[in-house]
């Protein structure tokens, strides 16, 4: 991983610049697998911040510093991820389709959840190691699988990380696109 990144569980206080960089995120680097029409239906209504990872403490921010002309060097953060004990498979605050109930972790597969990195950042390593921050995490929960809905962009790391794909699945927006995503699945 690039030298100099640190990762760390997520704070409420972060979550307008974690809507920066999903939003960031995004834009730039689905727009190879995604049309703009579902790229703005999902930042809408999937694409998002997930205020019940946080206040569960299972999401991480991936920080690094980053030298700018005027303000010499600053602390930015470059990705963010995160696993989750309840049954809601994807989705921000503002997908309706949640399920928070808990999960069982002898039964039921920990959620990977919400990675998104920054564009100017992208294949450095940082969705592994948080990745691999989240599987450790959800292995300490009792959880001996992992599944996920890996974006299209998000569907190659996520099988060289050993993940398999189990299902596509298409996610209706409400501007009228679908938005194609695989179920992936890992033993732990």
């Amino acid at each position: 991983m690039h030298s100099g990144v640190q990762i760390r569980k997520a704070v409420e206080a972060d979550i307008p610049t974690l809507r920066t960089l999903i939003d960031a995120s995004v834009r730039a680097l689905q727009a190879e697998d995604y049309t703009p029409q579902q790229i703005e239906g999902a930042l809408k209504t999937v694409f998002g911040v997930d205020s019940q990872l946080i206040e569960d403490e299972t999401y991480f921010v991936a920080e690094a510093e980053s030298e700018t002309k005027s303000k010499g060097v600053k602390i930015i953060a470059v990705g963010c991820g995160g696993w989750s004990k309840r049954k809601t498979l994807f989705g921000g605050d503002q997908w309706t389709a949640r399920k928070d109930s808990l999960l069982n972790p002898r039964t039921d597969a920990a959620k990977i959840r919400s990675f998104f990195i920054h564009p100017d950042w992208p294949r450095r390593g940082i969705g592994s190691a948080i990745l691999e921050t989240c599987e450790a995490a959800a292995k300490s929960a009792g959880f001996t699988r992992a599944e996920m809905g890996a974006t299209l962009t998000g569907v190659k790391l996520f099988q060289v990380r050993g993940y398999v794909p189990l299902e596509a699945i298409e996610i209706p927006l409400e501007n009228g696109a679908s938005l194609p995503v695989v179920r992936m699945t890992k033993q732990l």
